[in-house]
């Protein structure tokens, strides 16, 4: 899937980069490869399909305000899986 939500870059410079993602429901980042450590920051409470190259489907439950952090190295695409928009803050560590 291509990416459907809208990514806004609220800081980048050579350490770090913020991105906002706003979701509708069914809205999708579109498959990516994370270059780098990071950080999530949801926004909004939401439910989202996390799909991995080869097909799998993890849902997840994102709780506002509740940050969790991941490794470089993931391929995945994120889907807004629930009703309601969904928004959250990644921050990532160059």
């Amino acid at each position: 899937m291509t990416t459907t939500a809208r990514a806004s870059v609220q800081h980048e410079d050579e350490r770090v980069r913020v991105t906002r993602w706003d979701f509708e429901p069914g809205q999708s980042t579109g498959r990516h490869l994370h270059a780098y450590d990071y950080v999530v920051v949801p926004v909004t409470d939401g439910t989202t399909d996390v799909i991995t190259p080869d097909g799998t489907v993890t849902p997840s439950r994102l709780r506002a305000g509740v940050s969790y952090a991941r490794p470089a190295g993931g391929e995945h695409e994120v889907v807004n899986a629930g009703t309601s928009p969904l928004a959250f803050v990644e921050i990532e560590m160059k």
